[in-house]
């Protein structure tokens, strides 16, 4: 897979995605990752990329000419199955568009910044508008983060234990269990007995029966959504 991130602060991608998993399928190949800087592509001689908009107090808006020329150039090397744009107001992203992102191949992903992008570039260059949460952040870089580590993830080889990334929170619209390690008995504070057995069938039951409680009481609205593709499934 490659990912190609459009950003006019490509200083705060290179942290997130420098390091722990996301380094390592890099080192390995299993991922390419690019960052663009956006003023490398301005035709100002200033790089500017931003201009007033034309409602009063709106603030700056990034330009159609640099964003175009952008993905132009990409997509004159290789096909992409998303234009991705960061924005408050797109959809929801969950651990389903996480799992179906990363069976793509090649990925741009746009990071906003200012007060927005060009409207037009949303109509005419973006395909897929996402957002991370009900909240503003300076620009969307850190969204484009949170997206690429989620995604490269679930890349096969990127974890040394694939089932582990099978059994994370949400894959099932579920919780994670609880989970604990060595010792079993510390302070008092004692690791449940299931777990001491070796029973893996009523360990995996026990795992489900946590799943589906914790889910219940901690996001209901997970909890209705699971309950409600489970009918759906057995109809």
């Amino acid at each position: 897979m490659r990912i190609d991130i459009i950003t006019v602060l490509p200083e705060m991608l290179e942290g997130p995605l420098g390091c722990s998993i996301v380094k390592r399928a890099r080192d390995k190949q299993i991922v390419e990752i690019v960052i663009h800087n956006l003023r490398d592509f301005s035709l100002d001689k200033h790089r500017k990329v931003d201009d007033y908009a034309y409602s009063k107090g709106a603030g700056m808006v990034m330009t159609i000419p640099p964003v175009e020329a952008a993905i132009n150039f990409l997509k004159s090397q290789r096909e992409y199955d998303e234009v991705i744009y960061t924005s408050p107001d797109g959809i929801l992203f969950n651990q389903k568009e996480a799992n179906n992102l990363s069976m793509k191949e090649n990925l741009i992903i746009l990071c906003g910044h200012y007060k927005g992008i060009d409207h037009r570039i949303r109509e005419h260059l973006v395909t897929r508008e996402i957002s991370i949460g009900d909240y503003v952040l300076t620009g969307g870089e850190l969204a484009a983060a949170v997206i690429t580590d989620s995604i490269v993830r679930l890349l096969p080889g990127a974890i040394s234990d694939e089932t582990s990334a099978l059994s994370d929170s949400f894959q099932d619209n579920l919780l994670s269990p609880p989970v604990y390690t060595r010792p079993a008995d510390y302070n008092g504070w004692k690791v449940p007995e299931i777990l001491l057995g070796g029973n893996e069938k009523l360990i995996d039951e026990w795992k489900h029966q946590q799943s589906l409680e914790r889910t219940r009481l901690l996001r209901p609205d997970l909890y209705r959504k699971y309950l409600e593709e489970s009918e759906e499934t057995l109809t």
